[in-house]
C-alpha cells in the first residue's frame, strides 16, 4: 500500500518560514506536501501550493510563522487546520499556555526556535513541547531533521535564552563579520577583498570549531603564539573583559525582549 503523503501547512512564510521551507525542500520532502498561506507572498517554489486564506481542511503539521502580535487575529481561522495536528510555533514569546488557549483542538504543541541557517540544514533547533509521547517526539525530530540539529529543552523558560543565543545569534555574528571587514578596509585592504576574507575566515573557523572535540578557548590558544600577532589582538579584545561583558549584555537584551513578548502575548 502506498504511504500517505504528510500534509504540512505553513501559516506565514516570511524570512524564517521561507528558510525552513527551503531547507525542507532541499532535504527531499515532496513539494506537494506543503500548503503556504500568506497574504503578501508573491510566489512559492514549484509544487508548493500558495493560498491567501486558510483552507477548510486538516493537516498533519501546522507551522505558525506569523508576527507574534497577530496571533489573536490569526488563531480563529486556523481552528479546522490544527484539529488533530501537531502545531509548530516559531513565534517568539508565545508560550505553550497561550498556544493551548488559542489552539485547543491541536493534538500537540511544539515551540521551535530555529535560525536562517535552516535553509542549508545547519540551524540549531531549540524545542519544547506539550502533548507529545516518545513516538510523537521522534516524528517531530524526523520532520525537522533536514533543517539542523534538534535540542529538546528541560523547561520552557530556557527557550528565551535559546532564542537570544541561537535564534538572534546569527545577526550578531553577521555584525562581527561586517566589523572584521571594516577593520581590514581600515588597514588598507580593498573593501570587497576584506569582505571576502572576513567571510571565508569565519566560515573556516566555524567549521573547525564544529568538527573539533576541543573547546573554542583551546582552539584560540592553539592559534596564539606568545608575543605574536594574534596575542596582540587578543590583548585588546580581552582588556577588562569588555568583549565578554558586551556579548553578555547583547544576549541579555535579546532574552529580556523575549520575556516582554511573552507577557504581551498573554495579555
Amino acid at each position: 500500500m502506498e504511504r500517505r503523503r504528510v500534509k504540512i501547512l505553513i501559516c506565514g512564510c516570511g524570512n524564517m518560514g521561507g528558510a525552513m521551507l527551503t531547507g525542507w525542500l532541499a532535504g527531499g520532502i515532496d513539494p506537494n506536501s506543503f500548503t503556504v498561506v500568506d497574504p503578501l507572498l508573491a510566489a512559492t517554489p514549484d509544487g508548493v501550493q500558495l493560498l491567501r486564506e486558510v483552507p477548510d481542511e486538516q493537516f498533519d503539521f501546522v507551522l505558525l510563522g506569523v508576527k507574534p502580535q497577530s496571533l489573536a487575529d490569526v488563531a480563529p481561522g486556523l481552528s479546522r487546520a490544527v484539529q488533530g495536528a501537531v502545531l509548530l510555533s516559531i513565534l517568539a514569546g508565545a508560550e505553550l499556555a497561550t498556544l493551548e488557549i488559542r489552539f485547543p483542538t491541536a493534538a500537540a504543541l511544539v515551540r521551535v526556535m530555529p535560525n536562517l541557517a535552516a535553509a542549508i540544514g545547519k540551524s540549531p533547533l531549540g524545542l519544547v513541547g506539550h502533548g507529545l509521547d516518545e513516538d510523537g517526539r521522534k516524528k517531530v525530530e524526523a520532520l525537522l531533521a533536514p533543517l539542523g540539529a534538534a535540542e529538546w529543552l528541560d523547561n520552557e523558560a530556557e527557550l528565551d535564552a535559546v532564542t537570544a543565543l541561537a535564534g538572534s545569534g546569527p545577526a550578531f555574528v553577521y555584525r562581527f563579520i561586517s566589523a572584521l571587514a571594516s577593520g581590514g578596509e581600515a588597514l588598507g585592504l580593498d573593501p570587497a577583498q576584506a569582505d571576502r576574507l572576513a567571510r571565508a575566515m569565519v566560515e573556516g573557523a566555524a567549521m573547525l570549531a564544529a568538527a573539533s572535540p576541543e573547546s573554542p578557548a583551546e582552539l584560540a590558544r592553539r592559534v596564539t603564539s606568545p608575543g605574536g600577532t594574534t596575542a596582540a589582538g587578543l590583548a585588546v579584545m580581552d582588556a577588562g573583559d569588555e568583549f565578554t561583558r558586551i556579548v553578555g549584555e547583547v544576549l541579555r537584551a535579546a532574552r529580556d525582549r523575549g520575556v516582554e513578548l511573552a507577557a504581551a502575548a498573554r495579555a
